[in-house]
């Protein structure tokens, strides 16, 4: 693997972080070395300088470290004067930019570095104190009414990674939205012969219409295509040295109160009680930034009885207790669970490290203290059933996650969505009110935080378990009640992961010309092709699979890692006597779909 040592060592004179000069200086020395070490320092090298970081619709993440392929400050330099660029050129000069960041190594650096571009660039720089959760950086995007919020945090990541989350305002959303209509019309009209005529028509109902699209997605994560246009903006910087960065000139401001106020607003439009609620809570934080206002936000809604995992309680970039810093992970939740059967614990929550997402387990009946931790699923399901029923508006779930939100919100006769993956797309529209994703990301007020939000979901699931105690009923009655009204929709993930992407590919390709004839023991009766899109859905790589017996198998690329990733849905029907056989059957089928799946994907 070759290396361009005077690229190395440009870069190495561009860096302004002495940390990583110094790494990569180290690298360089040792590729001068005898035997094994000179080859795993070119190796590491070549790695780092294998191109720079792409930045797209989910921002920056990576490894931290020196070099273009590697999270660092130089590197987030150029993507905060790319994005300055982006917003100079959208909506001229008078631009806002609120920052954040969570507790992660180089989280405050990075957040300080975007600040000091923003500012010499012209633009009103807003910084949050640092260690806040995501949700409260999404919430001050609309609520300071800025232009673009970044949030510097690779969420549930390993402690080696960064990230650098954007999300835009409606002013610069317009603005594109409006010079994408000009620029169709403008072809449509050259290529009628009428160049003259470019503009005709480019008037008060065009800039209406940008700006009511750019409404829906005020505050939210950038897509398309805002994510080129400002990696395009990077790609023109050519060194560090030249980005101007101010030395002070940003403001300070903390929104703490303003969001929890907008929690108790949630509450009060859920017409939920105020009152203190009898239930015992045990919360983990996972290292993470979510403890402090995930238990204010408790405490100001009535719980009162809620008993931290004090291991876990402070933020740690490090996250030493866990293997991985995500709730989904095995053991993620064993210090939660030992704390919980301490206290004897009605109800765990864990957020993940940054607290945009949300893990719920419930006790086990008879178990002597063992819990069940509740699938993305399941707690979307319970807390979408619980929201429609009480609220007027749309619900809305990704296109992998459970078809069963549906059909409580056909229950209910509100209106109902499929989105694509991540919250850049469910958070959209201005008639929502819930909307989730099985990665156990939930937003329970999506037209104040457009963005998953752990901290106002626990509040809102808190409240749904402390009101299923008081009647003397479980989460598990709930979702039984829910299920014999409107179907069992049992969900499972099976993932599939390969060293060499072409084998994706080649999975992907005997999917569309010789799919599975059965699945689960039940006729495979359409193979969609999700890449051609819908009237509802945009195209996006992946098939869908449905069996005669209403069972669902979602298969798609993951977009940051080398793996495919199949998300099983099997679907029983049952009344109040036959329940548990058709939930037993459901969690069978799964078991054979994964089995069919294994063997046909091999």
């Amino acid at each position: 693997m070759s290396v361009d040592f005077d690229a190395v060592r440009a870069w190495i004179a561009d860096d302004p972080d002495p940390e990583t000069r110094k790494q990569l200086t180290d690298l360089v020395e040792a590729t001068q070395e005898p035997g094994e070490e000179s080859a795993r320092a070119l190796d590491d090298l070549a790695d780092r300088f294998s191109g720079m970081l792409q930045f797209g619709t989910a921002g920056l993440r990576g490894e931290l470290g020196g070099g273009p392929n590697r999270m660092n400050r130089a590197v987030v330099i150029r993507a905060a004067a790319g994005l300055t660029a982006f917003l100079r050129d959208t909506v001229g000069e008078d631009f806002t930019v609120v920052i954040g960041c969570d507790a992660r190594y180089g989280s405050e650096d990075f957040a300080r570095d975007t600040a000091a571009v923003v500012t010499a660039a012209g633009g009103r720089a807003l910084m949050l104190p640092a260690r806040k959760p995501t949700p409260m950086l999404a919430f001050a995007v609309n609520h300071l009414d800025a232009d673009a919020g970044v949030m510097v945090t690779a969420s549930h990541n390993p402690p080696r990674d960064n990230g650098y989350k954007v999300y835009l305002g409606a002013r610069p959303q317009a603005a594109v939205y409006l010079a994408d209509t000009v620029s169709q019309a403008s072809a449509a009209h050259a290529t009628a012969g009428a160049p003259g005529m470019a503009f005709a028509g480019i008037g008060a109902a065009s800039e209406d219409a940008a700006h009511e699209r750019a409404t829906h997605g005020a505050g939210a994560q950038i897509v398309a295509p805002f994510d080129s246009q400002i990696a395009s903006h990077i790609s023109r910087v050519e060194s560090v040295a030249d980005v101007p960065r101010a030395q002070s000139g940003w403001e300070s401001v903390d929104v703490t109160e303003e969001y929890l106020a907008s929690i108790a607003a949630v509450r009060s439009r859920l017409g939920v009680s105020d009152a203190p609620a009898d239930l015992r809570i045990v919360h983990t934080s996972m290292h993470g930034v979510g403890n402090d206002t995930t238990l204010t936000a408790l405490k100001q809604a009535g719980f009162t009885r809620v008993t931290p995992v004090e291991a876990q309680a402070q933020p740690d970039p490090d996250f030493p207790t866990v293997t991985f810093p995500n709730p989904e992970e095995p053991g993620a939740l064993d210090l939660a669970f030992e704390t919980a059967k301490a206290v004897n614990a009605q109800l765990v929550i864990a957020n993940d490290p940054d607290a945009d997402r949300l893990s719920i387990a419930v006790p086990i009946p008879d178990s002597h203290g063992a819990f069940r931790q509740l699938t993305g699923d399941e707690v979307g399901l319970l807390l979408g059933d619980f929201i429609a029923s009480r609220t007027p508006g749309t619900v809305a779930n990704s296109i992998v996650s459970s078809r069963a939100l549906a059909q409580a919100a056909d229950f209910h006769g509100v209106p109902h969505r499929t989105t694509l993956t991540g919250f850049k797309w469910i958070s959209r529209g201005t008639d929502l009110v819930f909307g989730y994703e099985e990665a156990l990301g939930y937003s329970v007020d999506p037209q104040v935080v457009r963005d998953k939000d752990g901290v106002s979901a626990a509040v809102v699931i808190a409240h749904l378990v402390a009101e299923l105690h008081a009647q003397g009923r479980t989460v598990d009655d709930e979702l039984k009640r829910i299920r014999v009204r409107d179907g069992i929709f049992l969900t499972a993930p099976y993932t599939i992961r390969v060293t060499n992407l072409k084998h994706i590919d080649k999975m992907l390709d005997r999917l569309a010309s010789a799919p599975p004839a059965d699945l689960g023991g039940s006729a495979v009766t359409e193979v969609v092709d999700l890449s051609q899109g819908s009237e509802s859905l945009p195209g996006t790589p992946g098939f869908a699979l449905l069996t005669e017996s209403g069972d669902r198998v979602v298969i798609r690329p993951s977009g940051t890692e080398p793996k495919l990733k199949c998300y099983l849905e099997a679907v029983e029907t049952a009344d109040e006597s036959t329940y548990p056989q058709a939930l037993a059957e459901a969690r069978a089928k799964l078991d054979r779909i994964t089995a069919d799946l294994a063997e046909f994907l091999q």
